[in-house]
């Protein structure tokens, strides 16, 4: 079944564990179950690593982009099978072929395009893609499967 549907901030902060400054995923903005994922993270001055990462240039950390990819591909597997989210957690079990092609600053609109690459039992394999304004900043294929929280 196809389902094409938007996620505001109150359904991901009931789906994803993660709380400020930790939720990357502000918007989604297409899902298609069981196949891709459009989500946006607005990329703010006021987030905590501006003033680490680099104090006079802040950039968009590169490992928080890949963040940001992992907690769409958790919102794709909740909307294609939904788990409870008080009993189940997503973990990541690998990440390969990561590439940073451009950064992201402060002020930029991060769209992160997560498709399902394959499916087999609770595991879960990933392509993704960031983009800001178009341009590629980023990709990577993940693996990660849902398990009960300890």
């Amino acid at each position: 079944m196809t389902d094409r549907r938007r996620l505001d901030i109150s359904k991901i902060l009931a789906i994803l564990p993660h709380r400020y400054p930790m939720l990357m995923i502000d918007r989604v903005t297409q899902v298609v179950e069981g196949e891709r994922i459009v989500a946006r993270k607005m990329v703010s001055a006021g987030e905590p690593w501006c003033s680490g990462h680099f104090p006079s240039s802040p950039l968009f950390p590169g490992m928080l982009i890949l963040e940001c990819m992992a907690q769409a591909g958790a919102l794709l597997v909740y909307t294609t099978e939904p788990f409870d989210p008080n009993l189940n957690v997503m973990y990541y079990l690998g990440l390969d072929k990561v590439k940073f092609r451009n950064t992201v600053a402060p002020g930029d609109q991060l769209d992160v395009v997560v498709e399902v690459v394959d499916h087999r039992a609770s595991v879960w394999r990933f392509r993704a893609e960031a983009t800001v304004d178009g341009t590629l900043c980023a990709q990577a294929e993940l693996m990660a499967s849902v398990v009960d929280r300890a």
